[in-house]
């Protein structure tokens, strides 16, 4: 290694070929970078020594945790208050009471959650961690795989620098996504998974109450809506024993069809100065690892938002009849969420950015109007009875004919498919 590596200025002292970290004057790197604030560079030092210290997996979630509490706390983020608890906690409790009319699901039996940004952050993290995982593991793992074998072999420090780079640069997008999510969502559902603990309806009041102030229609009722619909998604997932694993198991399957353009990635590697951090930090965040659009990919996201919108129409039509008649503004909010769920947020934007995985219920609407057309004919029994297995759920192009799914359907007896195992094979 020869000249001035990574700027620290010329070398000095008996040993020629040792560099000096000069700290003054208008040559400081350090200055440049960071100005000339020592916390400003205390902090970039400190995170670049979580990047370049992690070893836990593909995704460096201590990174993720400390970018999306950072990114979070850019707008005021309150404690919550005993009267906001105690304003959730009601809400929730009635919700519940109203739900009853609506589901022969059972309620859950947590009591509700309130938290504030963070703690939404700090409680649905393991659940991110589930989901972000195996889609991260695929893609960093090519980065061996384009190594030449010498480089590749792993007593080479290279090949570890470049997982670490990968899994800083993966919990940096995972960071900002989530830090931007905590900024917006209502509860522990928002995209339609449980990533709060497990029957427990949780919101978020600060962010219930910003999303209040921009609508014509009195808070404690938004919030009321807004309980239902948490509720009704964890009496879903609560009710329905296979219903989290058969989610988390279409976000492996995706993984698993993930091919990395390999062409792209060995011309990529091959053009790096292993001397040049930041080149390598370029590269990755410059779509390096993007996935192709393969069959066995295509196949794996439809399936994902086939469920995906079989569980947010089922959700909009419990919701909208457990309100209907006793809420005002009931169908304007339920249109405005169908809208705001159906058009996307940070969280599918993360997902899609890293790779092309948007968590998004595409077919919203057609999911909706065949839950609706089910219960009619078949009653609330009959159309809660379809969740009892895999098998019996609608399937992409059931949706295109919703009347026809509903009237080649036959009867079913929920309480006697509740008695069969909870999560059955797929």
């Amino acid at each position: 290694m020869s000249g001035t590596p990574f700027g620290f200025g010329a070398p000095s002292g008996d040993d020629p070929d040792r560099p000096r970290m000069d700290f003054t004057g208008s040559e400081n790197p350090f200055a440049a970078m960071f100005g000339s604030d020592p916390a400003a560079i205390q902090a970039a030092f400190t995170q670049l020594g979580q990047m370049m210290s992690w070893t836990g997996g593909p995704v460096n979630w201590d990174l993720a945790k400390d970018i999306a509490r950072r990114t979070s706390a850019q707008a005021p983020d309150p404690s919550v208050t005993d009267a906001a608890r105690r304003e959730v906690v009601e809400a929730v409790r009635l919700a519940e009471l109203w739900l009853d009319t609506a589901t022969v699901l059972p309620p859950t039996a947590g009591d509700a959650a309130v938290w504030s940004r963070a703690e939404w952050i700090e409680a649905t993290l393991p659940v991110w961690q589930t989901l972000i995982e195996p889609v991260a593991g695929r893609v960093v793992a090519a980065m061996g795989e384009v190594l030449p074998g010498e480089v590749a072999a792993p007593a080479n420090p290279l090949l570890g620098v470049m997982r670490q780079m990968g899994g800083a640069m993966f919990g940096a997008q995972v960071g900002q996504g989530l830090g931007t999510l905590a900024a917006e969502v209502f509860g522990a559902t928002d995209i339609g998974l449980p990533l709060g603990p497990a029957g427990r309806p949780a919101l978020v009041p600060v962010n219930v109450a910003a999303f209040s102030a921009g609508l014509e229609a009195d808070a404690g009722e938004i919030r009321l809506y807004l309980a239902l619909r948490e509720a009704a998604h964890q009496r879903l997932f609560t009710g329905v024993g296979w219903l989290r694993g058969h989610v988390v198991s279409a976000v492996e399957a995706y993984a698993k069809g993930i091919t990395i353009d390999m062409s792209r990635l060995e011309g990529l590697v091959g053009g790096l100065d292993v001397n040049d951090p930041e080149a390598i930090s370029h590269a990755l965040s410059d779509g390096m690892f993007a996935p192709q659009d393969t069959p066995q990919q295509q196949l794996a996201l439809a399936r994902l938002e086939t469920i995906l919108a079989l569980i947010e129409g089922w959700v909009d039509v419990v919701t909208a009849a457990a309100a209907e008649g006793r809420l005002t503004n009931a169908a304007a909010m339920r249109e405005t969420l169908r809208r705001r769920r159906a058009a996307g947020g940070p969280a599918e934007q993360t997902f899609g950015n890293l790779v092309g995985l948007e968590l998004r219920p595409r077919r919203l609407r057609e999911c909706a109007e065949l839950w609706r057309l089910l219960g009619e004919a078949k009653g609330t029994d009959g159309r809660d009875a379809t969740w009892s297995h895999p098998d019996l759920l609608p399937s992409a192009s059931d949706l295109d004919d919703p009347a026809a799914f509903v009237s080649g359907s036959d009867g079913l007896d929920f309480g006697q498919l509740l008695d069969e195992p909870e999560n059955p094979p797929e």
